[in-house]
């Protein structure tokens, strides 16, 4: 199967590329140095390697403090927390942009509205003229008094007749076809769904939802002392604090004034009262806590409070005493005790509510959200992107919360503090409380106020913030203005995100304290806090963040006191900066102290009495300490040198509380980008910097101590267990860690004088990382599998390692810019000494050399790196290669970095990397590319991981394009071809990975020059065909046409030249060779069509390639591809073209006529048949078609190409072309017209569904027919609640599709502009295609087949919806084709001047000023230049304005007569025409055509009225028996007309009739045996064909010019009328005609041996047999109906009766409604009278003013004799003429009476033709009545009943509700006019008359049958019943049985007179005439 594919591929991987770089100097050397240097070679900066600034949020970055020496760990985080990233940028060259701005809007025939609408307007209440329709004297019907000459012609297009030469209409045509043309095809096309594969590699941050909270008002009812509020965020779900606290107090100044002696002075910062929280995780159980606390007074909580819970400010003039006491007790207490505070009250309101309710409000705003995203973004430090294809943003998944609307929250439940519950474990549990009930279950007092908080999010930075840290953020506010906190996360989760800013912070949480067996009197207990550097008092640092209102740093804090509290709990947290260098010294110093509330008389001064001291070292094992802490309590002043031992080892001398118990508990956190807090990576560090000296030996890490001869040991083993370390630490420092090992990779340690060699060891921990990274679950991965942190550490942060300081420490050297200059200089000078002249000899080596080769020899990381994954082996090397992608990204990185340190000029691209590296990257790729295929054949469910390596390993290649020499990397690419084509893998697969690779390469941004173009042949050869148009082809080498034919192949040598566009079209072709056969895969084919088509589409709009010449050189490239497209044009599906337009010209009724089997498709329609027909089955073999979309994409490539190619070369190898291969082109370029054709704007398309819906609510709804008055009065008065589910889809769930809801009308303009646009250029290149071929014509050795296939093409191209643009050349160039080819077009390609009329005259009624000016010129050259043919053109032109305004329902004479006016203008003016018959002949001509028109006119008013229509154009065709050509396009106009109302059997009969008219011109003609004998064989079908027989011998001369020339008058225009007659009658549900039709197709296709169609033929007549067995009795044929017309208002119609056919179950009052409604517009509702019986009329008693209709039902009417003939039901429903209907009246006059006295009349009419016919109703052309007396009447009752009883039961398969309905009416007892009371009445007495002898016994016998078939009846039914109808059944049986006992006595009288004679024979005959009765 894939051996074709194989070969081709297979041939093309084993050629060698071309050695690049040595024939761009070949061609710098000999070439056209210009052009070279513009397009040859690559920039200099193609990659450049730059440095970014870190965009740092604060206004300084955040560093240590300065003044000592940093530890080197500290040092290396700084560094890389300040320096800027290294950025390594690929030049952009970007696309043009703005090119829609010039498009000018196409007029599109389907989008025009004219704009002065003068369209008659019918007045409904007129009736038209039907006088009209009752002249019958043949043709005088259509002719017409409307003088032309009255009416003003049109604009003429100038100069039509004013040119010299052909060559001269050629050029002006061409010049004014390539005006406003627009240049860029691709930017008016739908970019293709392209799959980027590398993502821009964002910085990662964490993703937070920011929001603003500011405190504005706090207000309890009285305000008597100083209150203090603490915000913090909680989440209750995780039960956790999130955030740190943020201070803020919105007190007086007079209040304020009240602590003045306690607070030393005011910072600015600490005034502020807005914060801005981040909320990482939203959950909906976050909740804002505000917990409020005064200053220390005395009393327990409760009686502090209890002033705000009972006192109100309101009652001031009761309360003002009280109140005035209170503030004098607070200002007390405030001096004195103003440090301390106590807790006080709470409050908390769940923040993510508030914030959702306000998203939810703001879910419309849609602009505004999308704001949002970026803005929020950019607030996290947005960094430049890497400007390339192949990087697309990463997409932030913001949670939809950061969307909401500022929100004020009033706060009015505030609770008092419990003084025993103030720990978190007791606030969340109130928290759970409140979310269950909204208040705490326990009983909590409740402090009247209200707080007040503005909550918004934020999305910029504030004017005025201030980071955690206390440094102000950019932007900073100018003046001061009252600041604004940022508040630090402490997430409820991990977020994976490395440091990048220096921070280090450490948060103390005093939590409980125990002194309860303390006997002293330590009851207020308030601990003071300090961070020291030693033990000295004035140790103390202000390293403590100071709270609201006070310094920024404090030395000490103090908590809050809770009153009379021996083990008090806290919720204090106090927030440390550490100091960047700790020593042993630094520690915490906790001392705690009683308050004493009120002085005592004989204590002066201090409040606070010391009770006890505490302490904890910051570091432990030189660790930071973190955790929680139990520290005991010493009584005593602590020793000296206490800090050095840590509390829980006693110190001999202390005194400890207890007995050194632990009593104090507290936690620690830390928030550091410095310390690790991890083992592992602790280690890592310490034993990493011992290696960088300055340290003592041994060396101590925790608790052991490291010799110098183990260090190497160690440093392997913490390197081995990096990967081991916690996840979050690891990738908090992973920039660290990589570049520590980076730097161990690349530089060899010297330890204790031996070399120590870590590269490996730390090559395996990198991978080891990465596949950790990897397989973690908790962290992002993108599109491509990548590890997103891994990706920007890559982009953003690596950077080459430092060369080591020390030369001694090194076996390598290294070498910086400076060196690299010189050893560049010394390379070029030696290279141009032995090059430039070889007669000088190379100079001998020298130290000049020995220094070049030793600077080259130096180890690169590069080679380092490249050399560990070559040299890797077992779960290493695998990984290595399995995240192949990182380590490829590594190399190009570091690979870059290197050339960007050489001096490009002098350090040619070979010479950049040793051949070393160059082998190591060769294994590498090799390696990489075996790994893919080992995936493929072993894993099948891992084919998507080989993909993306397969996708990184383009990558890496399409970089190294960019950095090595080019012909090695071809060669690399070459390796990997030729080892991904020898793989045991599906063939579909490895072209797809091939592909994907390819695209990749592909899409580099100089891959034009990489292919080479500017050496490709743009133009064909000027010898030895100097002028192509006016030589012959003879004169051109056999060599010079094999080459040019040459040029659009895929040949070894354009392969190899042009190495990557040769691997991607080959690559095509495979994969189009794979679809062709079956075995495709159609994602690989989409994948080559898109890479081309990205290509192209990349060409186009680039601006190198702006020039026409590079253009041309650039499409040159594609020319094998244009061969591609030509050979693949059998799979090409254009299906999915857009809708049809609203013009919508060919329907595929008159397509199917001509999908026959003889001669090859000639006309028009034909061509969009076999266009359509495409995608079917050829030569016996499946063929796959491609998607539609794909198509497109192949097509608009080609035209790209065939727009953009040398004019020139395209023409000369259309003239070498064979003409196989032409046609083939013809095709596609009928395929390409349909493909681009141009959708209705979609504005209109919108209005038109619309008022389509609307029509049809209105219709249905309002009660247009039956069916609506029906739905009216079902519905009643509930109706409009229905009306609005079931009609109203847009208000249900269904939404039409193409409403577009979602886009602007100005949106939808701007696709139907770029549409339009793109409609018309597509359409104008396949124009100059066409025109650049037909001006080659007489080159051609086949004129005649190029300008047929031309014509089609340009046919094809009218019958879709063109812009007026497009038309005005096409008829530019048809015009063109009329001078130049004009006998050619009239005598060889008549059919298609047939067609070509009909488009030009359908363009001559166009509404467009323009387009008709055009055509009307185009009509008049035709006619000027078949002035020998004039018969012939005079036919056609007649036909087709008969066949148009036949067929086209809003087709607008008024238009068309304005253009017959403007050619008889044409033909005024055409002085040299003057003198010859032409004028009279288009004078005659046009007044044939005019009263063609006037019927038209009659047809338009007739347009409701479907029955008078087709009576119209039924004499009209009638009018035409003299002209069958004409008659035969009305009998099809006709044939249309009837299947757009569904009327398929009559739209059969048509075509069958045409056909019969076909076969009668034929019999003249020839003499077949196979052929039907005129239409006399067609009797089968239907008798009405006879009338066909009128065209004899003496009015039609077959030979006459012109006459019988259509292409119907063949015979394979007759298998097509016959063929679409068939599939119309199968639709009609007439199989058995079906079968008929084929009786006389079946011998033609015999005689012509079409066995292909004979197969199809008698499958779709197996199909119709089936559809008759199993559809049998099942099928509905039509409902007839008598239809009387009475009135003078009627005219001819007066007192005419018709039949009129409706469909299957149609009900009287349906077509009573519609003839109702129909007459009643046109007459006036008054006016209209219908008759509700079928009596007969009597004219006198009716009103002449009145309209009368009658309307009866009727069935249809057969003898005895013919229901022997009459079988089936088809065929009692075929052919009829006959039919009755029955009026019931009595003697008295009154329709109804007693059983006695009711007679009945039958009525039997007889119509002119038999239905089915030509039309729906036929004329009435005799009548026969007879009465039946009242016995007969009571005979045929019953008769009638027995009969139905007889069918329900012997059904098959029996149905009990029917049989039970007419065993209910047989012998229910209460059944009115019953069977009993039939028989009392006429058999209870033997009649007196003789005369009624034999009808009684009739009756008699009547009833015995009857009454026998109610028993089987009843016995039936046993059977069906279920269980719960016994008793029914029973009913049944008794009621069965009263009325046979009933009528027995009656029965078994007989008429003695009747029976004496023959009695025996008599029962006989009975008995024989019973007998089958009773068996069947």
């Amino acid at each position: 199967v894939y051996t074709s594919s194989l070969r081709a591929t297979g041939n093309l991987f084993h050629l060698e590329p071309l050695d690049l770089e040595e024939f761009l100097m070949s061609q710098l050397r000999g070439g056209d140095s210009e052009l070279m240097q513009e397009l040859g070679d690559f920039p200099d900066d193609d990659l450049k390697v730059e440095q970014v600034e870190k965009e740092c949020r604060t206004i300084k970055p955040s560093v240590p403090e300065d003044g000592k020496e940093l530890e080197p760990h500290v040092r290396d985080c700084v560094k890389s927390y300040t320096q800027p990233w290294l950025v390594v940028s690929r030049s952009a060259y970007s696309e043009r942009a703005g090119l829609h701005k010039l498009l000018r809007k196409q007029t599109f025939e389907s989008d025009f509205q004219p704009e002065n609408q003068e369209k008659p307007v019918r007045n409904r209440s007129k009736s038209p003229t039907m006088a009209g329709l009752s002249d019958d004297s043949g043709r005088t019907l259509t002719s017409s008094d409307f003088n032309l000459r009255s009416l003003a012609p049109d604009q003429r297009v100038e100069g039509l007749l004013a040119f010299s030469s052909h060559e001269e209409l050629d050029r002006y045509n061409q010049e004014s076809r390539q005006g406003n043309r627009h240049p860029e095809l691709f930017a008016l096309y739908p970019p293709a769904d392209e799959v980027r594969c590398r993502e821009l590699l964002l910085l990662c941050f964490s993703i937070s939802v920011h929001v603003g909270v500011v405190f504005f008002i706090s207000l309890f009812e009285i305000d008597i002392e100083p209150v203090f509020a603490t915000m913090a965020l909680y989440d209750l779900k995780e039960k956790k604090k999130i955030s740190e606290n943020f201070y803020c107090d919105l007190n007086s100044e007079q209040l304020k004034n009240f602590l003045k002696p306690h607070t030393s002075h005011v910072d600015q910062s600490t005034l502020a009262r807005s914060a801005i929280f981040s909320v990482t995780y939203p959950t909906p159980d976050i909740y804002l806590v505000i917990k409020i606390e005064k200053v220390l007074q005395q009393g327990e909580i409760t009686e502090c409070a209890d002033p705000y819970i009972t006192l109100r400010e309101s009652d001031s003039a009761k309360n003002k005493d009280k109140l005035e006491k209170l503030r004098g007790q607070a200002e007390a207490f405030c001096q004195r005790l103003g440090r301390y505070r106590m807790p006080f009250a709470w409050a908390a309101v769940n923040i993510m509510e508030v914030i959702s309710t306000a998203a939810i409000d703001r879910d419309a705003d849609t602009d505004s959200l999308k704001g949002v995203k970026s803005s929020s973004i950019d607030r996290k430090g947005q960094l430049p992107r890497r400007n390339s294809e192949r990087f697309n943003t990463m997409d932030d998944q913001l949670c939809n919360v950061s969307a909401f609307k500022p929100a004020t929250i009033t706060i009015s439940i505030i609770f008092k503090q419990e003084g025993d519950r103030l720990s978190d474990e007791d606030l969340l549990k109130f928290l759970a409380e409140i979310k269950k009930t909204s208040t705490p279950q326990r009983r909590v007092k409740m402090i009247t106020g209200c707080i007040k908080l503005d909550i918004s999010p934020v999305h910029d930075t504030p004017l005025g913030s201030l980071s955690t840290e206390l440094i102000p953020l950019i932007p900073v506010a100018e003046k001061n203005i009252r600041p604004v906190k940022e508040v630090l996360e402490f997430p409820s989760s991990e977020v994976y995100v490395p440091h990048n800013i220096y921070r280090n912070l450490l948060f103390l949480y005093p939590q409980r304290l125990n002194f309860v067996n303390r006997l002293t009197s330590a009851r207020n207990i308030t601990i003071k806090i300090q961070f020291m550097s030693g033990e000295d008092p004035s140790s103390s640092l202000p390293v403590i963040f100071g709270k609201s209102s006070g310094p920024e740093f404090l030395q000490e804090v103090y908590t809050p006191v809770t009153y009379h509290n021996k083990s008090p709990d806290f919720y204090e947290e106090v927030k440390l900066i550490l100091p960047a260098r700790l020593t042993g010294r630094h520690h915490l110093l906790f001392t705690f102290y009683h308050i004493s509330c009120q002085q005592k008389q004989n204590q002066s001064g201090s409040c606070e009495t010391l009770i006890g001291y505490s302490w904890l070292p910051i570091l432990n094992n030189d660790r930071l300490q973190t955790g929680q802490f139990c520290l005991p309590i010493a009584l005593e002043r602590l020793p000296v040198n206490y800090s050095l031992h840590t509390p829980e080892v006693p110190v001999p001398p202390v005194k400890w509380m207890e007995s050194h118990k632990g009593l104090f508990n507290l936690e620690i956190q830390a928030v550091s980008s410095v310390h690790t807090q991890d083992n592992h990576l602790e280690r890592f560090f310490t034993l990493c910097h011992a290696l960088e000296g300055g340290v003592t030996f041994p060396l101590r890490v925790r608790e052991e101590k490291i010799p110098e001869n183990k260090l190497e040991h160690e440093l392997k083993l913490s390197i081995i267990s990096l990967s081991s370390s916690s996840l979050e630490p690891l990738v908090l420092f992973l920039h660290l860690v990589m570049d520590k090992l980076f730097t161990l990779i690349m530089q060899p340690m010297v330890i204790a004088g031996q070399t120590a060699n870590l590269a490996q060891i730390a090559f395996e921990s990198v991978v080891s990382i990465v596949n950790s990274l990897h397989n973690s679950q908790e962290l992002i991965r993108d599109q491509q599998g990548r590890n997103s942190l891994l990706s920007t550490y890559l982009y953003w942060v690596f950077r080459l390692p430092d060369p080591p300081q020390d030369m001694q420490n090194s076996r390598y050297s290294t070498m910086g810019r400076a060196t690299a200059a010189t050893v560049g200089n010394m390379l070029l000078q030696s290279r141009v000494r032995s090059s430039s002249n070889p007669d000088i000899p190379a100079p001998h080596s020298s130290a000049e050399d020995t220094e070049v080769k030793n600077i080259l020899s130096a180890k690169q990381f590069h080679e380092e790196l490249a050399l560990q994954m070559v040299v890797s082996t077992g779960v290493c090397r695998e990984n290595a290669y399995k995240y192949a992608w990182f380590f490829f990204e590594l190399l190009v990185k570091s690979m870059a970095q290197h050339v960007s340190q050489l001096d490009k000029q002098s350090v040619p691209r070979r010479s950049r990397f040793s051949d070393r590296f160059k082998d190591d990257i060769t294994t590498i790729v090799s390696v990489v590319t075996a790994e893919i295929g080992t995936i493929l054949v072993k894993q099948q469910k891992e084919v998507e991981q080989a993909e993306k390596v397969n996708i990184s390993l383009a990558f890496f290649l399409y970089d190294l394009l960019s950095l090595m020499d080019r012909g090695f990397v071809f060669q690399l690419v070459k390796n990997y071809c030729n080892q991904m084509s020898a793989k045991s893998v599906s063939m579909p697969t490895l072209i797809s990975m091939r592909l994907e690779f390819l695209r990749i390469l592909c899409s580099h941004e100089h891959y034009l020059n990489l292919s080479l173009f500017f050496s490709s042949p743009a133009s064909a050869p000027t010898s030895p065909c100097p002028s192509i148009s006016s030589q012959s082809s003879g004169s051109c080498s056999f060599q010079e046409q094999q080459r040019i034919l040459g040029l659009f192949e895929l040949s070894q040598e354009f392969k190899q030249q042009h190495y990557l566009t040769g691997l991607l079209l080959t690559e095509l072709s495979a994969a189009l060779d794979m679809e062709s056969e079956g075995y495709g895969n159609t994602s690989a084919f989409k994948k080559a069509i898109t890479a081309i088509y990205s290509l192209l589409c990349s060409h186009d709009l680039d601006h190198r390639c702006i020039k026409p010449e590079i253009r041309a050189k650039v499409a040159a490239l594609y020319l094998p591809l244009v061969g591609i497209i030509i050979d693949s044009t059998n799979y090409l599906d254009f299906t999915g073209k857009p809708i049809l337009s609203a013009v919508d010209f060919k329907k595929r009724t008159t397509e199917l006529l001509c999908q026959t089997y003889t001669c090859a498709p000639s006309s028009l329609q034909l061509y969009h048949t076999a266009c359509l027909s495409l995608s079917s089955p050829q030569q016996g073999k499946s063929v796959a078609t491609l998607a539609a979309d794909t198509s497109r994409h192949l097509l608009v490539c080609f035209l790209w190409v065939m727009k953009n190619a040398d004019r020139s070369l395209i023409q000369r190898w259309t003239v070498d072309m064979p003409p196989s291969q032409l046609n083939k082109l013809f095709e596609l370029l009928t395929i390409c017209v349909s493909c681009f054709e141009y959708r209705v704007s979609l504005t209109q398309a919108l209005q038109k569904s619309q008022q389509a819906k609307l029509q049809l609510e209105e219709a249905l709804l309002r009660g247009t027919g039956a069916r609506g008055e029906m739905m009216k009065r079902v519905g009643g008065i509930a109706f409009p609640c229905r009306e609005n589910l079931r009609w109203r889809k847009d208000l249900t769930q269904w939404r039409q599709t193409n409403d577009k809801q979602d886009k602007t009308k100005a949106e939808l303009d701007q696709e139907a502009l770029i549409s339009g646009n793109l409609a018309t250029e597509t359409n104008l290149i396949v124009l100059d295609l066409l025109e650049t071929i037909v001006q080659a014509v007489p080159l051609s050795d086949c004129k005649d087949s190029v300008v047929g296939g031309l014509l089609k093409v340009l046919l094809h191209s009218l019958t879709c919806n063109q812009s007026s643009t497009f038309l005005s050349h096409t008829f530019s160039t048809f015009r063109a084709l009329v001078i130049k080819f004009g006998d050619l077009l009239f005598e060889e390609e008549a059919e298609q001047c047939a067609d070509l009329c009909q488009k030009v005259l359908q363009y001559c009624s166009s509404p467009v000023d323009e387009n008709r000016s055009q055509a009307c010129a185009t009509l008049y050259l035709l006619m000027r230049y078949s002035y020998s043919n004039a018969s012939v053109m005079k036919m056609q032109v007649t036909m087709s304005l008969a066949s148009l305004v036949g067929k086209s329902s809003d087709f607008q004479e008024e238009y068309l007569r304005r253009s017959l006016r403007t050619i008889l203008a044409y033909a005024e003016e055409d002085t040299e025409m003057q003198n010859t018959q032409l004028p009279s002949q288009v004078d005659e001509l046009l007044r044939n055509l005019n009263s063609i028109l006037s019927d038209t006119v009659k047809m338009r008013e007739f347009q409701e009225d479907h029955e008078m229509l087709m009576d119209l154009m039924y004499r009209i065709a009638k009018g035409y028996q003299t002209s069958p050509d004409l008659r035969l396009t009305w009998l099809q106009n006709m044939a249309e007309k009837h299947n757009n109302r569904k009327c398929y059997t009559e739209s059969a009969m048509c075509l069958v009739h045409a056909a019969a008219l076909v076969a009668e011109y034929l019999s003249m003609l020839e003499d077949h045996k196979y052929l039907p004998v005129g239409s006399v064989t067609f009797q089968n079908i239907s008798p009405n064909v006879l009338e066909e027989s009128a065209v004899s011998d003496d009015i039609l001369s077959p030979d006459e010019d012109g006459v019988c020339s259509g292409r119907y008058f063949t015979e394979s225009g007759l298998v097509g009328l016959l063929e679409q007659a068939a599939e119309l009658f199968s639709n009609g549900g007439l199989y058995e005609a079906v079968n008929e039709v084929y009786k006389i197709i079946i011998p033609i296709l015999e005689a012509h041996r079409d066995f292909r169609k004979l197969a199809s033929t008698h499958d779709k007549l197996q199909r119709a047999f089936d559809n008759i067995i199993q559809k049998g009795h099942k099928r509905m044929f039509g409902t007839y109906f008598r239809v009387g017309f009475y009135g003078a208002k009627f005219g001819d119609l007066d007192e005419r009766e018709f039949v009129y056919k409706e469909p299957g179950i149609t009900h009287l009052p349906e077509i009573s409604h519609r003839l109702e409604n129909f007459y009643s517009q046109r007459f006036g509702d008054d006016t209209l009278v219908m008759i509700k019986d079928s009596t007969p009329v009597d004219r006198k008693q009716l009103n002449p003013n009145k309209a009368y209709i009658q309307i009866t039902y009727v069935e249809a009417y057969f003898d005895d004799y013919e229901m022997k003939d009459r079988v089936t039901n088809f065929e009692k429903n075929f052919n009829l003429r006959r039919f009755m209907y029955t009026t019931p009246f009595t003697k008295s006059g009154r329709p109804r009476g007693e059983l006695n006295e009711q007679y009945k009349r039958k009525t039997i009419l007889t119509t002119m033709h038999a239905f089915p016919y030509i039309k729906t109703r036929l004329n009435v052309i005799q009548k026969e009545e007879f009465d039946l007396t009242p016995i007969e009447v009571a005979i045929e009752d019953m008769q009638k009943k027995t009969r139905e009883l007889a069918v329900a039961t012997h059904r098959e398969q029996p149905d009990a509700k029917m049989l039970q309905m007419l065993l209910q009416g047989s012998v229910g007892a209460t059944v009115n006019q019953g069977p009993l009371e039939v028989a009392q009445v006429f058999l209870n007495e033997i009649p007196a008359d003789p005369k009624l002898f034999r009808h009684h016994n009739k009756l008699r016998l009547c009833f015995k049958e009857f009454i026998m078939r109610c028993g089987e009846a009843v016995e039936k039914n046993k059977h069906l019943i279920t269980s719960d109808q016994k008793e029914y059944q029973q009913e049944l049986k008794k009621n069965y049985n009263r009325l046979r006992e009933s009528l027995r006595p009656m029965l078994e009288r007989k008429i003695p007179e009747l029976y004496k004679p023959i009695i025996r024979e008599s029962f006989k005959r009975l008995s024989f005439r019973r007998a089958p009765e009773e068996n069947c």
